[in-house]
C-alpha cells in the first residue's frame, strides 16, 4: 500500500492525532479525548476503527514489505497518558441499572486491547510511549503494548479498588505475562500509584527514559531493529505462543468486571463521581494547546 494511501488513513479522526512516518514505518497514534482524558464510547470505536485500517493495510505482507513496521501509541495531552475508563458513563450506567451498555462498553474496550496485545495480526509492533499519567484503563492499554517505553517520573497505577471494584478489561492477563500472578493481585489489589521506575524494576516497563526524551527513546528502539528486528518479532511470537492470551479470556474477565460493577453502592459510587470531578478539574488546568505540550509528569488527585 503507498504512504500516500497510508497518509489518508491516518486523517479523519476526532480523537486521534495520527501520523505517519513512510521512512521508518512508523504510525505514531496520540490520543485526544475530548474533556476528561478518559476513554469514553466514542474513542473507542476511533480506535478500532484505526486499528482496523492498519490492520488491512498490512494483511499478507511479511516484516519486510509490511508499510508499518511500528505503531507507537501515546498521548497529545499534557502530563496524561490516559486516566482510564469513562467513570461518568459507568455511574450513569450502574445508578440507572443498565447493565447491557456496561457490557458494551466493556467488549468497545477489549476489542481494541484484544488486537493490540497480539501487535494487530500484522508484522509489527505496538510500542507504548509513555510520557504522563496512566490511570486505570490507561495503564491497561500502556501495558497491553509489546513493548513499553516510559520516562522517568511518570506515574501509573490501577486505582479501581478505591471504589471497590477492580481494573477488568486485561489488568491481570496482561500483567500476569509480566510478573508472577501473586505479585500482580498485590499490585492490582493495592490501589498504589508507581512510578516508571518502580514499575522497570517490576517488569512493567521495558525501557526507560529520560523525562522529555521518550519519543527518543522510541526511535533508538526502532533504529535498533534495524539489526535484531527479526529476532525481536520472534520472541514477541513465542511470548504470545507460550502465555497465550484469548479474547474469550478478556471477555469473560470483562463480563466478571460489569456484574461486579452493578453491585457497587451509593458510597462506592460517590467515590468514583469524586474521582471524575478531579479528572475534570485536570482537564480544565490543560493549557490551551495541547498537541505540542510536554508532560510534567505530576498528577494530584484526592479524595
Amino acid at each position: 500500500m503507498s504512504s500516500a494511501v497510508l497518509r489518508f488513513l491516518a486523517e479523519g479522526y476526532d480523537q486521534l492525532d495520527v501520523r505517519y512516518d513512510d521512512e521508518k514505518r512508523v504510525l505514531w497514534c496520540r490520543n485526544r479525548p475530548r474533556e476528561r482524558s478518559c476513554f469514553n464510547p466514542e474513542l473507542l470505536q476511533e480506535l478500532r476503527r484505526f486499528q482496523a485500517a492498519v490492520e488491512a493495510a498490512c494483511r499478507g505482507c511479511d516484516l519486510q514489505s509490511t508499510p508499518v513496521r511500528f505503531v507507537v501509541w501515546g498521548s497529545s495531552i499534557p502530563e496524561t497518558f490516559n486516566v482510564g475508563g469513562d467513570l461518568q458513563f459507568f455511574v450513569d450506567c450502574i445508578r440507572g441499572g443498565d447493565r447491557a451498555a456496561l457490557e458494551r462498553y466493556a467488549r468497545d474496550c477489549i476489542d481494541v486491547l484484544y488486537p493490540n496485545a497480539h501487535d494487530l495480526h500484522a508484522p509489527l509492533t505496538t510500542i507504548a510511549l509513555v510520557q504522563g499519567t496512566a490511570l486505570g484503563g490507561g495503564f491497561e492499554a500502556v501495558i497491553s503494548s509489546s513493548v513499553v517505553v516510559a520516562e522517568k517520573g511518570v506515574h501509573m497505577g490501577l486505582p479501581e479498588i478505591m471504589f471497590n471494584l477492580f481494573p477488568g478489561m486485561g489488568a491481570y492477563s496482561f500483567l500476569t505475562r509480566r510478573m508472577h500472578p501473586f505479585e500482580a493481585e498485590r499490585l492490582i489489589l493495592s490501589g498504589d500509584i508507581w512510578t516508571a521506575e518502580q514499575l522497570q524494576d517490576k517488569g512493567v516497563v521495558d525501557i526507560l527514559a529520560e523525562p522529555g526524551s521518550g519519543e527518543h527513546a522510541v526511535m533508538e528502539f526502532i533504529r535498533r531493529q534495524q539489526r535484531v528486528g527479526n529476532g525481536t518479532a520472534g520472541i514477541h511470537r513465542v511470548r504470545r505462543r507460550v502465555n497465550p492470551i484469548s479474547y474469550e479470556e478478556l471477555r469473560d474477565v470483562a463480563m466478571t468486571w460489569a456484574e461486579s460493577a452493578m453491585r457497587l453502592t451509593d458510597r462506592d459510587l460517590r467515590v468514583m463521581e469524586r474521582l471524575v470531578r478531579a479528572q475534570s478539574r485536570m482537564a480544565e488546568a490543560r493549557p490551551a494547546s495541547s498537541t505540542d505540550a510536554r508532560p510534567s509528569n505530576v498528577v494530584s488527585v484526592s479524595f
